[in-house]
């Protein structure tokens, strides 16, 4: 592939890393299946739910079966299954994750309204 052509796909990877990242229980999944093994699969909804906002456990399952996990899935980011309802890493995992462990390294150089209150940050900074 030509170079023009790497920065091109480059392009499209990081517009599908944020698009992946930009609604919380996507987020929640994602953080979520960090924290476990690579071949272990973490449970649904509790991997998809922010302990800070609960959420409405029927309507997130359906949110998730509906919208979130097949984006995710689609961009090979996570796989799922229904029975039983779980999650785990996908081909492309590493490129969504990185985000988050960036995110984690520098937690002591993000601006408070971005750390305070969210637990894994406020951990990561004061670590």
């Amino acid at each position: 592939m030509t170079r023009s052509g790497d920065g091109i796909r480059a392009v499209e990877r990081w517009d599908e890393v944020f698009k992946a990242v930009s609604a919380e229980p996507r987020r929640q999944i994602v953080v979520s299946v960090m924290d476990y093994p690579e071949d272990e699969p973490a449970s649904l909804p509790e991997a998809a739910t922010n302990p800070n906002r609960p959420a409405d456990p029927v309507r997130l399952r359906s949110e998730l079966r509906h919208t979130h996990l097949p984006m995710l899935s689609d961009m090979g980011f996570v796989e799922w299954e229904s029975d039983p309802f779980v999650v785990f890493r996908g081909p492309r995992f590493e490129e969504v994750a990185a985000i988050f462990e960036a995110m984690y390294d520098s937690a002591t150089e993000l601006p408070d309204p971005l750390v305070v209150g969210c637990r894994r940050l406020e951990r990561e900074r004061s670590a």
